[in-house]
């Protein structure tokens, strides 16, 4: 099932050049002791090299609400969807639009 998001480009680490990426649906959760970090994965569409867009970065866990960890954990579609949507979140990630 494909995210519905917002066409973004980026400078591709694969293809050495800017591509367009795609919203994977998937997050990446790393903790470490109480702090967090949340990313959403995009793919590039040619070469599927990964970027992964800031959501938290070294937030305290308690600052995320246990629903919305659960959320992350689960890979939720409509979360994915609601990032890949979010202009604010993608702009502050250095995603370009054209």
């Amino acid at each position: 099932m494909k995210v519905s998001s917002l066409k973004v480009y980026h400078h591709c680490g694969g293809c050495k050049k800017t591509q367009e990426f795609i919203n994977s649906g998937k997050f990446r959760v790393n903790a470490n002791g109480n702090k967090v970090d949340v990313w959403l994965i995009y793919r590039c569409k040619k070469c599927k090299h990964s970027w992964n867009l800031t959501i938290y970065e070294r937030i305290k866990a308690s600052k995320i609400t246990p629903a919305e960890y659960t959320l992350f954990m689960e890979n939720d579609f409509s979360l994915a969807a609601r990032y890949g949507k979010d202009i604010n979140f993608l702009t502050r990630n250095k995603a370009e639009f054209r």
